[in-house]
């Protein structure tokens, strides 16, 4: 079997078992089907999980990161964070939906290990709904399930401090839906030292 169908089967698994929320079985079938890339894509064209499968194990990971850091005694004592295993895997197996048919496979020339001239595959970005990074998550999943709004801000503001956002607004949010920055701390733990890349 290979690595992208483990993968494949694992997420599936988890959602399977964790969202049985109404159109959330319509959003799993898009998902696995031909209109997606979903299980074969990247998480990013040279960063994290810039390979086949990527975008999938990096979903995985932070529903595991996330998992992990809500299960620790002063967050569920201290910070009275505690959510349902359906928020969980929505939160952090759907944040980087966005993604979905976002990096095509191109080829340049480099050179191999004997100088020699070739043709290599990477990835290119090729954005076709530029709606933003969270937002065009929160878009997509929404179209298919309603979110309660401490999850879409989860999904929105997962990537922190990240962009040419209002920082107020960054911080607001972070503070006002404890998930979001649960999120955040999983996604930034996933990239940067499971899959070690940059974001």
């Amino acid at each position: 079997m290979s690595k992208v169908t483990e993968l494949k089967d694992k997420f599936v698994e988890i959602y399977t078992e964790n969202i049985k929320r109404p159109g959330s079985e319509k959003l799993l079938n898009y998902l696995l089907s031909e209109n997606s890339d979903f299980f074969v894509a990247p998480a990013s064209t040279r960063y994290h999980g810039a390979y086949e499968g990527g975008l999938c194990e990096h979903s995985i990971h932070v529903y595991e990161c996330l998992k992990s850091y809500l299960e620790r005694e002063r967050v569920k004592e201290d910070y009275n964070m505690e959510y349902s295993d359906e928020s969980i895997a929505i939160v952090s197996l759907l944040h980087d939906i966005c993604k979905v048919n976002l990096y095509r496979v191109s080829y340049r020339n480099a050179k191999n290990e004997q100088g020699v001239w070739e043709k290599v595959p990477y990835y290119e970005f090729h954005e076709t709904l530029p709606y933003g990074h969270g937002e065009k998550s929160v878009y997509i999943v929404s179209s298919y399930m309603r979110l309660t709004r401490e999850e879409a801000m989860a999904i929105r503001w997962h990537m922190g401090f990240s962009g040419e956002e209002n920082k107020n607004s960054i911080g607001l949010a972070l503070e006002m839906y404890p998930l979001a920055l649960a999120t955040h701390i999983a996604d930034m733990e996933s990239t940067f030292y499971i899959e070690g890349g940059k974001a």
